[in-house]
């Protein structure tokens, strides 16, 4: 029986589109499955008094730079085929969270994640407009008239809160963030770590 990881994801983290883009080779070379948690970014910053890696370097001589070369380090060897910074970023992600929720229990889930993470970081746009995202979700055949109005439902508003601070009880304060089991691994390079735990 595989090995459950929960896999905690925000598509405004290009670190949790990179660990996206490399899950499959993971779980098809191990004993483990990526189970896939939406949060909101955003609410675990507020709840831990976290900012994003783009404010928190500011101003830091150096430290930007080595982590330019980690990510290269990494990027040998895990490939990502496709990527490009996204040139409206900070994207507000919350819309597209939503739909993550909304479509949990959907057959079309999969495609939505690789679709939103596509749209930030693949072929990215600014996905915070409602025009944008609603375009977006046609060009991948996705139910752009269910998934925007699932988007407005209070109960999905709902679980994605209580998912949020969920993941904040757990230990979290960022994303990627993964649990296997109990223990907490933070960051992509953590990939490693979490296939050695198991091996």
């Amino acid at each position: 029986m595989p090995t459950s990881v929960d896999f905690l994801y925000d598509f405004g983290s290009p670190n949790a589109y990179y660990s996206h883009c490399v899950i499959p080779d993971i779980e098809a070379r191990s004993d483990l499955e990526f189970v896939y948690v939406p949060v909101l970014l955003g609410g675990i910053f507020k709840a831990t008094n976290n900012v994003s890696p783009a404010v928190s370097l500011q101003g830091i001589l150096n430290k930007p730079e080595y982590g330019r070369i980690e990510t290269e380090r990494w990027l040998k060897r895990y490939p990502v085929a496709k990527f490009a910074p996204n040139p409206h970023f900070p994207v507000n992600t919350l819309m597209m969270m939503r739909g993550a929720i909304f479509a949990q229990d959907k057959d079309y889930s999969k495609r939505y994640i690789d679709a939103m993470f596509d749209c930030m970081w693949g072929s990215p746009r600014k996905m915070d407009e409602l025009e944008v995202l609603s375009a977006a979700l046609e060009e991948y055949d996705l139910p752009a008239g269910d998934i925007l109005a699932g988007i407005q439902d209070p109960e999905v508003k709902q679980k994605l809160i209580d998912s949020t601070n969920a993941a904040v009880a757990r230990g979290a304060f960022g994303s990627p963030t993964f649990f296997l089991g109990d223990e907490i691994y933070f960051g992509k390079e953590k990939l490693r770590d979490i296939e050695e735990a198991v091996s």
